[in-house]
């Protein structure tokens, strides 16, 4: 037999594991879905950047994605911002310059995703101490100033990300969560990628939370061979309690997760402790990503196990 047959039915069966046995009538397709921060940019040339990193973890394993993969790309990021700025919650440079108001909701949820980042990095309360000063307010989570401290201190001691970009990032995942109408928008935007055709998704951040949630909400007869995330926050306690009841996505056949251990947004593994659904979800925590902020998709996909994972579960 020659190298191309054998090559052919070994992608055959693993297309038949991946399936239970059954086989496709469609190909597979890939669905590619982004994290935050990605508003004015060329959705063509970011989905270019992800196959392309794709492309060279493949390379390290000597394998290669294939030329004619359908590949689905829904991007939501400008739609994003324009939500975002809609809602008219305040960062910390509209208080400071403006005088803005602090929204206490949104308070509060920072200060539980800062608490947790700031346990789970061993980032000590004297270090937030040092940040926080001689101010004369109590500290604690009600106190903006103290919460701001321990964001300015997972920036400086936490692993590359800056305290701007935290404080977008819980703000985004915040209105994502808890404003049903900005939800509501990004999923239609995110589930126009999906389709009843067999698919495997990858979703990289705040993708990660919007792919999880289009999967679990969407009433077609999704089939998704595998889900991949990477850089998830999804183990954030404050983030996970807003998408109760949790549990496995129906569509999903796997669920992969791979992290940077000092990726301060992924710090929480989707495991037992953190994440509890059944079947669980296989963790992969020694990426290292290669990004200055230790969070970048490029750090992620050009990993070779990660790279493996999609590989696989494409059936290629």
């Amino acid at each position: 037999m020659r190298r191309r047959e054998v090559l052919a039915g070994a992608a055959g069966l693993m297309s038949l594991i991946a399936t239970g046995g059954r086989a496709d009538p469609f190909p597979v397709r890939l669905v590619l879905v982004h994290g935050r921060s990605q508003q004015g940019l060329d959705p063509v040339e970011l989905q270019s950047i992800w196959m392309e990193t794709l492309k060279r973890g493949a390379a390290k394993i000597n394998r290669t994605v294939p030329d004619n993969l359908e590949v689905a790309f829904p991007y939501y990021g400008d739609r994003l911002d324009e939500l975002a700025r809609e809602a008219q919650v305040p960062l910390t440079d509209d208080i400071q310059a403006r005088g803005s108001a602090v929204d206490d909701d949104f308070l509060k949820f920072q200060a539980s995703v800062a608490e947790s980042i700031r346990s789970k990095a061993g980032i000590t309360d004297a270090q937030v101490q040092q940040e926080f000063g001689n101010n004369p307010t109590a500290r604690g989570p009600q106190n903006w100033a103290w919460v701001q401290a321990i964001i300015r201190t997972i920036d400086r001691f936490g692993g590359g990300l800056s305290q701007s970009g935290i404080e977008r990032l819980m703000r985004d995942v915040f209105l994502y969560t808890t404003r049903s109408g900005v939800r509501d928008q990004i999923d239609r935007i995110v589930g126009a990628g999906f389709d009843e055709r067999p698919c495997v998704v990858v979703g990289h951040s705040l993708g990660s939370v919007v792919a999880y949630n289009v999967m679990r909400t969407d009433r077609r007869t999704l089939n998704v061979r595998a889900y991949v995330t990477v850089g998830s926050p999804l183990g954030i306690r404050a983030i996970r309690d807003q998408l109760r009841p949790i549990g496995f996505p129906a569509p999903a056949k796997a669920w992969y997760n791979a992290f940077d251990p000092k990726d301060v947004v992924a710090l929480y593994p989707l495991d037992g402790a953190n994440f509890p659904v059944t079947p669980a979800i296989e963790n992969y925590a020694n990426v290292r990503n290669g990004t200055d902020n230790r969070h970048g998709i490029v750090g992620y996909l050009d990993d070779p196990v990660v790279a493996r994972h999609v590989l696989d579960a494409l059936g290629s």
